[in-house]
C-alpha cells in the first residue's frame, strides 16, 4: 500500500477530494477496515472481494469501455 503522510491522511478522513493513487488506495483500505471490523471472518472476506470486483467490473462496463471506445475513434483499432 503506498503510504501517505499523517497529515495528509487526516484530510482525507475529513472528506478532503483524493488527489492521488495512493490516496485513493488509502481510502479504500480505510473503508474495507471499516468493514472487517475486529475480528473479520471468511464472510466478510469474501463480502470484501465480492464487492471490489464488482465496483471494478462496474467501472470498466460504465466508464471504461466508452472511454476505450474513443480512443480507437480517434487513433484507430489495434485489432
Amino acid at each position: 500500500m503506498p503510504y501517505i503522510t499523517q497529515n495528509r491522511r487526516a484530510w482525507i478522513d475529513n472528506g478532503a477530494k483524493l488527489e492521488t493513487a495512493g490516496e485513493l488506495n488509502y481510502a479504500i483500505t480505510v473503508l474495507v477496515k471499516s468493514y472487517l471490523g475486529a475480528s473479520p471472518d471468511y464472510q466478510r472476506f469474501n463480502d470484501v472481494l465480492g464487492a471490489l470486483e464488482g465496483a471494478k467490473l462496474e467501472m470498466v462496463r460504465r466508464r471504461l469501455n466508452d472511454y476505450e471506445d474513443s480512443k480507437i475513434a480517434q487513433n484507430g483499432d489495434v485489432w
